[in-house]
């Protein structure tokens, strides 16, 4: 019985070293959360992430989900060879007033198959340009006439 029990346990560990030996594709990024900071109204939507294969097998990202419809993803299409690296394009409705915080869901072929990236910022309302008499062509303004 101790010799099966034996046994058993070096099957389950030679089992276990297999699998933690096992490469694949790993997605390595410089950051992933992208801060807009406190940006007008109307201002450039669009924010990048980078990222690196630091795996030993090509990287496929299947699909990039933003959390709503204002926030809006771009992904590379094509495997990302290992050593290679990639970016994920993020474009924010940046007519929309307020702080926000969103999020990009991947989905790839790494062991850990889910990846979310998080882009957060203020978006203040552009400053309305104050009538002036010259501007609105008030007569009474203009001593010529």
């Amino acid at each position: 019985m101790k010799n099966l029990f034996s046994l058993i346990m070096m099957m389950t560990l030679c089992v276990t070293a297999t699998f933690a030996q096992e490469g694949g594709p790993t997605m390595d990024f410089e950051s992933t959360t992208v801060d807009y900071g406190t940006i007008e109204q109307h201002s450039e939507p669009l924010r990048v992430f980078s990222f690196t294969n630091n795996g030993d097998e090509p990287l496929i990202i299947k699909n990039a989900k933003g959390s709503c419809g204002c926030t809006v993803p771009t992904y590379p299409k094509e495997p990302i060879m290992p050593g290679e690296s990639g970016e994920i394009e993020v474009r924010y409705d940046t007519k929309r007033i307020g702080k926000f915080t969103k999020t990009v869901t991947l989905t790839t072929n790494q062991a850990v198959e889910r990846i979310v990236l998080k882009i957060q910022g203020q978006v203040n309302a552009k400053p309305t340009e104050k009538a002036t008499p010259e501007k609105e062509g008030n007569m009474m303004s203009n001593p010529n006439h």
